[in-house]
């Protein structure tokens, strides 16, 4: 019996779609835990815990910060990508990491903040570096903090937050 042009047909197109998905994934770096949980105190802004999401893609890594203790004022609002979010972390050898940028949906008061996924913007992280909170204590002001949220559309804020916690597991890179 004779093979059809269609099972033909499939085997390549099965190998294409595998020859893809490799080349995809081997792009892509796996942060371990992909997410974790820290505490910060933001002021005004709110006191508690937050959700960071870390990604490696392309080796352009990333901290997205998401939290329902943490909500933008009453009355205020903020346009998409108008906030500029700068999160400090301390990475294994005690050097600061910073990740920073304006990536942001658009928000109102009082909803939970979301902000990022920020790419890293200051320090370096190679394969099996880890990166954990910036703690500090006392009050968040603009020389003590961990996280600085930057408003500029239409409502301008500046707001300080410092990390009271550890993440709930470091990420390494």
């Amino acid at each position: 019996m004779r093979p059809s042009r269609f099972a033909g047909l499939a085997v390549l197109a099965t190998a294409g779609a595998l020859t893809a998905t490799f080349a995809l994934s081997s792009s892509a770096v796996a942060v371990a835990p992909a997410t974790a949980t820290a505490t910060y105190n933001c002021g005004s802004w709110g006191t508690g815990l937050g959700t960071l999401t870390a990604t490696d893609s392309g080796g352009v890594k990333k901290i997205k910060l998401t939290s329902t203790a943490i909500t933008m004022p009453i009355g205020s609002s903020a346009d998409p990508n108008s906030i500029t979010t700068t999160l400090k972390t301390k990475k294994n050898d005690g050097t600061e990491v910073d990740f920073s940028g304006k990536v942001n949906p658009a928000m109102t008061g009082p909803n939970p903040i979301t902000l990022g996924a920020v790419p890293l913007s200051s320090g370096s992280l190679a394969t099996g570096n880890t990166t954990n909170s910036w703690l500090l204590t006392g009050t968040p002001s603009a020389t003590n903090w961990s996280l600085r949220i930057v408003t500029s559309s239409p409502t301008v804020a500046t707001v300080y937050c410092i990390a009271t916690t550890n993440q709930s597991s470091a990420f390494t890179w």
